[in-house]
This record gives structure tokens, C-alpha cells and sequence, in this order.
């Protein structure tokens, strides 16, 4: 964006969480009606952020601080063995503007296993780098250290949740892995209330409107805004290559592991921050990959914002509330911190479709099989919509599933029926769970109370089966929200990050008026076996 707005740049992603906060607080906050159900969502909404940042801010200072111990292992090694040692040079951009006669080495090795250096220091404090400072170094100060790392390896140790015997932590990576787990702590504290709040969302029977405390043009116009910002930000962002492929990035479908993540909001450009790639570290299949992850992002999001608007338009009959709706998605620092993450908006999108297309069962059932054959979570739903549609429209619903089910099945024989049973044992999850999950079941609580949180996900699904009843759409998208919510407390590979599952599905139940009557009964169009039945019944009345 710099390139056509002056001086633009992208803001810090604390500065961004109190700007958010008092633009949806300003914007959506009752303030006549200070004691309401909707300004206690405004604030679950809000208090999402700080632990989503601690997580980060603590995956930052963790990365830093294993990139700092490569440096010092690197100048411990043989001169000779790490000058043989294939290295890849990414000149900093005040080296080329004050250094002339640089020039980069030549490259000879592969993008899997080459190193990285950057080296944006001046020859002046090069001389004074192994002077120790009592004063912690700024962010600026850690941008000016060089940089030598594996790429992979740290990803690896990063990622990692157990260390070898002969590997030691400092006591600033523990502080850091301290910061992200009391960020997770946080984080499901407040899911833990959002899903509280949507369980009690069906005997909330007075909805009164409160729309936003704005015009819709003025909802529409700062919508567009922020969405192309952000949607160039994706645009324009390099790709951060996957490390784990297969089983260790839990269950779901192949081609979902194998997009790259478009890093759009780093923490900070300081050492542990992202580094831009540069075009010899990226093939051409590899540009490819991240040419598809960035088109499948730009178009979920889109897809988020329009079902929303329609959802609002159609079956809600306030295009006001649809319109504020979709503005608040993207005014939540989530949205800006995990815009390129394409397993977190593509199941989102297909989620909210499918709820868009409630009144044709098996259209809805496309959108629900696409979302549980992508990243198998929304299996769980299957329960609450069967129920929902019971009375009417269940077959087709079904149908719909399988179907989409099946074709997403099929696909993964055009790599080989060799790892098809592989690949389908994923996509469904049909494997124990992890003994080495990540993120909080990986920072310090036992994995073993994974199982009886499982348990207890498990009879919530079923409860939905029966409860409440009967269901109308309310009660569905409130619901499925509640599953998805759910679905973070034991979701073994970053369980409460995955916001974007539940975000659009609960920013319409906060929005919602009161859907009694949209009951499948009478909403639901009937089948063709249905009215064949219906003619024969009143032909034969006829005839007597």
C-alpha cells in the first residue's frame, strides 16, 4: 500500500487492538442501555485480543531467542566447516543504499536446506557487538543484530513440544513459552464465557433492535475500506512455507496442508519477526502453492462478508445489522492478525454459506460436507442440523453431505492410491489422538486431560441432537457456533486460535432478532418424494 498511499505503513498490532477497540466500542456499544446483553458481547469481542497477542508476542520472543542461540552456535563452529556451509545472502535495504560495491555470493544449494543471513548491522557497531549491555535492547537495536539460522530447524524447535535430553532452554525461552501459555490461559477463558453466553443464547426470547451507531452508507463505506487494506496486505505479503506435512498438523484434507501461510501482520520486523523470502528460495511449484493460498484467503474473506450481509438482508430483514455485522468482523484484530491463514477463513466461509442456504437442504449439505471434508471439526455439526432438519428435509440433507463427502474422496486419488487410505484416514481423523500436541497442551498441561474434555465435547454433540427443541434458525446458528467453540478446547494443534470458526456464526447471534418461526416445517421447500406423495393423497380423496 505504500506505493499508492504516502508514508503508509502497516499499523503494530497493539496499536491496532486499541484503535479496534474504540471503534467497535463507539460504534456498537448502547450506550442508553448500558446494563445489556449486547454490550457484555462488545466486550467478550474485545478481551479476545490481548490473549491472541500474548500468543504471538511470546511465539516472537521465542523465535528470537532460538535464532539468538543459532548465532552464538554459529560462531562457535569451524571457520572451515561453516564456510563450506551453503549460505544465501539477503542484503538489507540501508546496506545497498549506503554500500555500493556489495554484491551477493553465489547460490548452490537447495531451498529445503539453505541458510539464511542477514546482516543489517554497520561496519561501526560490528566492531562493538560483543560489548554486553546492561539496558534491554529495543526492537530497533534487535532489528540491527545479524541473523544466521536454519529456517527449518528452528521452525522445527519451534514448533516442537518436547525438547531431547541434551537440549536446554535459557530462561528467556521459558519466559517466552510462560507469555504464550498464559495468552492461551486467557484465551479460553474468554471462550469459555462466549460459549456460556451461546448455550443461554435459546431462552433469550426478547431481542429488542439495536442496530449500529451508524448510517448504513457509513457501515458500507468504512467495510470497503478496510477490506481492500486488508485484502492487499494479503496481496503483497510473502508466504511463510509450511514445515510439518502429514499427521502432524492434525486431522483434515491434503491439499489444507499443503498451502503456505501468508504472514500479514508479524509482530514487529525485530529480529524473530518474518523475513521475506527471496525468489531462490521459492520455486515455481512452491510460488504456485502460495499464488492458490492467496486467491483461496482474498475469496473467503469476500465470501464471509457477503454471506453475512445476505444472511442480514435475507433472513434476518435488517440489511442494517448485516451491513454492521460484517464491519465488525473485520474491525477485530483476528481478522487482521490471521487475514492470510486459509484453514482459518475457508471453513468459515463455507460454514456461513451453508447456513445462507438453510432453506435448500442439499445445498446446505454441499457447504457442510466442503467445511468437514477441508478440516474434519465440522463433523460435529452433523447432529444439529440432522435434528434441525428431522421433520423436513433431512434425506436431502444427507445426501448432500455424502455426496460432497465422496467427491472430496475421489480427488485424493489423483496422488496415488499408495497414500489414499493415508490420505482418507486423515480427512476423517481415524487415528488416537496426539501424545505431543501444541500450543496450550503442549505448554505445560497434560495431554492426558485431552480425553475427558473429548468425553465431554462428545455429549454436548449429542445434547444438540435433542436440545433445544424445536430448532429454528436461531437456535441453529447459535448452536453451531457453541460446537465450534467447543471444538477449541481440545483441538490438539493450537486449539483457541481458530476464531474465525465461530466468529461469523456468533457475530450473528448477537445481531439475531427473534427466529421462532423460521422453523424447516415451514421454510424448508418440500421434495419431490414429498409432493408426489401429497398429489396421490389428494387424488385419492377426490375419487371418493
Amino acid at each position: 500500500m505504500s506505493e499508492f498511499l504516502l508514508y503508509y505503513k502497516r499499523p503494530d498490532p497493539t496499536t491496532w487492538v486499541y484503535l479496534s477497540s474504540f471503534l467497535t466500542i463507539g460504534l456498537y456499544f448502547v450506550f442508553h442501555r448500558f446494563w445489556s446483553i449486547r454490550n457484555l458481547d462488545i466486550v467478550l469481542l474485545i478481551l479476545l485480543a490481548p490473549g491472541l497477542l500474548m500468543v504471538h508476542e511470546g511465539r516472537r520472543r521465542h523465535l528470537r531467542e532460538m535464532e539468538s542461540g543459532e548465532i552464538a552456535t554459529r560462531g562457535q563452529t569451524d571457520p572451515e566447516i561453516e564456510s563450506a556451509r551453503p549460505r544465501h545472502i539477503v542484503p538489507s535495504p540501508l546496506r545497498e543504499q549506503d554500500s555500493s560495491d556489495s554484491a551477493d555470493r553465489p547460490i548452490s544449494a537447495d531451498s529445503a536446506s539453505v541458510l539464511v543471513t542477514v546482516n543489517v548491522m554497520q561496519e561501526a557497531d560490528t566492531e562493538s557487538a560483543g560489548q554486553t549491555n546492561s539496558v534491554p535492547p529495543t526492537i530497533h537495536e534487535e532489528t540491527n543484530l545479524p541473523l544466521v539460522t536454519e529456517r527449518h530447524a528452528l521452525d522445527e524447535r519451534l514448533e516442537a513440544t518436547s525438547l531431547d535430553p541434551d537440549q536446554t532452554e535459557t530462561d528467556a525461552e521459558q519466559s517466552a513459552k510462560q507469555l504464550q501459555r498464559r495468552g492461551f490461559i486467557l484465551l479460553f477463558a474468554v471462550e469459555m464465557l462466549i460459549l456460556i453466553r451461546l448455550m443461554i443464547d435459546p431462552l433469550m426470547v426478547r431481542r429488542p433492535l439495536l442496530d449500529p451507531n451508524l448510517t448504513v452508507g457509513g457501515l458500507y463505506f468504512i467495510s470497503i475500506c478496510l477490506f481492500i487494506f486488508m485484502m492487499v496486505n494479503v496481496a503483497t505479503s510473502t508466504p511463510r512455507m509450511g514445515v510439518w506435512q502429514g499427521p502432524e498438523l492434525g486431522p483434515g484434507y491434503a491439499l489444507m496442508h499443503r498451502l503456505p501461510t501468508i504472514t500479514t501482520r508479524p509482530v514487529s520486523q525485530a529480529l524473530g519477526g518474518e523475513e521475506e523470502p527471496t525468489a531462490d528460495e521459492l520455486d515455481q511449484s512452491r510460488r504456485s502453492w502460495t499464488i492458490l493460498a492467496k486467491v483461496l484467503a482474498i475469496s473467503a474473506h469476500l465470501a464471509i462478508i457477503v454471506g453475512v450481509v445476505l444472511i442480514g438482508n435475507r433472513h434476518f430483514g435488517n440489511l442494517r445489522s448485516g451491513v454492521g455485522c460484517a464491519l465488525l468482523y473485520l474491525i477485530l484484530p483476528y481478522t487482521a492478525q490471521m487475514t492470510g491463514r486459509v484453514d482459518h477463513a475457508l471453513p468459515a466461509a463455507l460454514l456461513l454459506w451453508a447456513v445462507l442456504s438453510y432453506r435448500r437442504p442439499v445445498i446446505a449439505g454441499v457447504f457442510l460436507g466442503l467445511a468437514a471434508g477441508l478440516v474434519y471439526y465440522p463433523l460435529f455439526l452433523l447432529p444439529l442440523w440432522c435434528s434441525f432438519y428431522w421433520q423436513r428435509g433431512v434425506r436431502r440433507f444427507a445426501v448432500g453431505v455424502i455426496v460432497t463427502l465422496a467427491i472430496l474422496g475421489v480427488l485424493l486419488t489423483f496422488g496415488g492410491t499408495d497414500s489414499l487410505v493415508d490420505h482418507l484416514r486423515r480427512m476423517f481423523g481415524l487415528f488416537l489422538p496426539t501424545k505431543e500436541p501444541r500450543g496450550i497442551w503442549g505448554l505445560g498441561w497434560d495431554p492426558r486431560w485431552r480425553l475427558p474434555v473429548i468425553v465431554a465435547f462428545g455429549i454436548l454433540c449429542t445434547l444438540f441432537a435433542a436440545w433445544p427443541s424445536p430448532k429454528n434458525l436461531g437456535t441453529l446458528i447459535g448452536c453451531s457456533a457453541a460446537v465450534m467453540v467447543a471444538v477449541q478446547f481440545w483441538h490438539g494443534y493450537g486449539g483457541g486460535l481458530y476464531i474465525a470458526w465461530f466468529l461469523p456464526l456468533l457475530l450473528l447471534t448477537i445481531f439475531r432478532p427473534n427466529l421462532q418461526d423460521r422453523v424447516a416445517l415451514k421454510v424448508v421447500q418440500r421434495g419431490r418424494s414429498e409432493l408426489a406423495r401429497q398429489t396421490s393423497t389428494g387424488g385419492g380423496i377426490q375419487t371418493v
